[in-house]
């Protein structure tokens, strides 16, 4: 029985070593002849340790900052506009025109909104995209110093 949990618990640490250093773009060489079972365990130990010292999880993906995006301003503002419109219209004596007129403007300033949003979003997104990547150089170092101090060689 003993032995089935000790296979289960490095059979878990392994998996979830190679998840920790999965796509980092980092090669250790046990530098002091550490077996593989020892180096996979360092690096689980210093995936924990480079996680909490940076508050950064690398197996993580950059998240979407941005808020979701907005669809339908082009048909909202163009009604909008035609409401209005009409009413203006029907002031001025003729309804059909007016509701014309405002689903034109209100449709083009419904499209600006969008194009103004969507710009809104690629920015949010870069930013997130920009954190993303200091929080994973920060993460890397740390990662790397503490392998390096269990006698790995790191690049």
């Amino acid at each position: 029985m003993t032995y089935r949990y000790v296979l289960i618990v490095l059979t878990l640490c392994t998996w979830m070593a190679g998840e920790a250093t999965a796509g980092l773009d980092v090669f250790v060489y046990p530098s002091k002849g550490q077996s593989k079972d020892q180096q996979e365990l360092d690096e689980f130990a210093c995936y924990k340790w480079g996680k909490e010292q940076t508050g950064f999880d690398p197996t993580q993906t950059v998240q979407q900052a941005a808020p979701p995006q907005q669809h339908g301003q082009v048909v909202g503002g163009a009604a909008r506009g035609a409401a209005l419109g009409a009413i203006g219209g029907a002031i001025a004596g003729d309804a059909g025109k007016g509701a014309a007129i405002g689903a034109a403007v209100g449709g083009g300033a419904g499209a600006m909104r969008r194009r103004g949003q969507a710009r809104q979003a690629e920015a949010a997104q870069q930013k997130a995209e920009e954190k993303y990547e200091a929080s994973l150089a920060g993460y890397k170092r740390a990662f790397s110093a503490c392998m390096t101090g269990r006698g790995y060689t790191v690049s």
